[in-house]
């Protein structure tokens, strides 16, 4: 935001819900609107687009998942990060949250500390995105024992460089970008080959298996959600460090 003050969007038809939401981000200094509908909350995100939104997947007109669709749509809001929080849990369900292009999935009945940490490591990035010193190209994990080099199309461990293929390394950047977020199958195969690819899902569980080797007591940090896909682990150091010019 251009204000620099952090702001929230919460969608969500459940007031007793939405208020112990806006309670705990109003802790975080948040300023926080909250819509009772699908409708009601793309007017408020077009009017002032948020630095984050929060979004239920059940509503009384538009859907979560309408909703989030059109937020990504839009240019404003293409980058704005989503995060899901409903009470439709199961792995089908999602998979759809995350295709439709929300960053984040929180469960009902959902730990307020639990939905916080996953806010605050949104609102991380969205600051690292904006710094205009910082370099995505380079990130390091794990004090530093895992460094990407995506200009250099290096990776060390424990600073000895490791042999990945191009895919491998694609997809190890991919995820390690964003640590504890979740990355479905198909999007891991857009990304690193791109939507009009057709791969099998078996094909990226191959390339994962041999990552967790060549990264040797790292390797588990990429962890399997079953039914799902795979995240970067939060262990360790909880965001990637970007190297600055």
């Amino acid at each position: 935001m251009t204000t620099g003050i952090e702001t929230a969007i919460v969608v969500e038809d459940e007031p007793e819900i939405a208020e112990l939401i806006r309670f705990h981000l109003e802790q975080m200094k948040l300023r926080v609107q909250i819509a009772g509908s699908g409708r009601r909350g793309l007017v408020l995100i077009k009017a002032a687009p948020p630095t984050v939104i929060l979004l239920d997947l059940m509503l009384p007109d538009l859907s979560g998942l309408q909703v989030c669709q059109r937020v990504r749509a839009a240019t404003e809001t293409a980058a704005t990060p989503i995060i899901m929080v409903t009470a439709k849990g199961s792995e089908a369900d999602i998979v759809a949250g995350l295709e439709a292009g929300a960053d984040d999935y929180v469960t009902k009945p959902f730990s307020p500390r639990v939905l916080v940490a996953r806010v605050r490591a949104a609102l991380r990035r969205v600051k690292r995105e904006s710094d205009p010193g910082v370099r995505a190209d380079r990130l390091s994990l794990y004090d530093s024992r895992l460094c990407i080099d995506l200009g250099r199309h290096l990776v060390t461990v424990d600073g000895k460089p490791t042999d990945l293929t191009i895919t491998e390394f694609q997809l190890l950047h991919y995820l390690a970008c964003r640590p504890g977020f979740v990355r479905t199958r198909d999007q891991i195969i857009a990304a690193v080959h791109g939507r009009n690819t057709i791969l099998s899902s078996r094909t990226v569980d191959v390339h994962i298996t041999a990552i967790r080797r060549k990264l040797g007591d790292i390797g588990p940090s990429i962890e399997t959600v079953r039914g799902v896909g795979y995240r970067f682990s939060e262990v360790g150091e909880r965001e990637p460090s970007f190297a600055t010019d």
